[in-house]
């Protein structure tokens, strides 16, 4: 059997700015029958752990460091053993919010690749929803995991500390509207998108702003 990408999906609460909000995430798990790749450990660390399998983990990638994006990583890491927990640097002090014991593993960046199940996934900075914000991209799938930075009817939230929204506006437009059309985006919640369904909205987005 060859790449394939597993849907888990998580319920738990995001909290930042003294608020906390009920929310569902997907956590992405790409690879074969043989290794596997944890985008976004959410909330609960038993559906993922289940969704892994007896398959070596080669990595789990946080798309960010809000709670409830990492607030499982490290239970899972406990399950699969010596594997990094990525995380890119700029979103460390979010990260300190929920870890004080240690630090992620390793740091994301710009154009960084791994490599799972015969497949390249590449990472796109994409600061905006906050600093370290990443995406990733699977080329050979036309496959992007957009995290909390693009999402299907416009980019993720802005208003809270440490985001912007002019940022994630530049980052959409120069990093993620210039892949193919066909791109499927495999968001942090809700339903997938396509990089074609969303291209066109983008002036709208800055009309209806934060």
């Amino acid at each position: 059997m060859g790449l394939r990408i597993d849907l888990v999906r998580t319920k738990g609460q995001f909290t930042l700015d003294g608020q906390s909000f009920d929310v569902e995430n997907n956590i992405w798990l790409v690879g074969d029958d043989e290794e596997v790749l944890v985008i976004d450990a959410a909330h609960e660390a038993g559906p993922i752990i289940e969704a892994i399998d007896d398959r070596r983990c080669v990595a789990i990638v946080c798309t960010h460091g809000h709670n409830d994006h990492i607030n499982a990583a490290l239970d899972v890491h406990g399950f699969v053993g010596r594997v990094p927990v990525c995380l890119n640097e700029e979103d460390r002090m979010l990260w300190n919010q929920i870890y004080t014991a240690r630090g992620p593993d390793m740091p994301l960046k710009d154009g960084q690749t791994f490599e799972v199940g015969g497949a390249t996934l590449r990472v796109l900075h994409t600061p905006g929803h906050s600093p370290g914000g990443v995406c990733l991209y699977l080329e050979s799938e036309r496959v992007l995991f957009s995290g909390d930075t693009l999402f299907k009817g416009g980019p993720g939230a802005t208003g809270r500390s440490f985001s912007d929204f002019p940022t994630i506006i530049d980052s959409i437009r120069t990093k993620l509207l210039t892949l193919p059309p066909e791109t499927v985006v495999h968001t942090g919640h809700g339903d997938s998108t396509t990089i074609g369904e969303e291209a066109p909205h983008l002036e709208e987005w800055i009309a209806r702003g934060n």
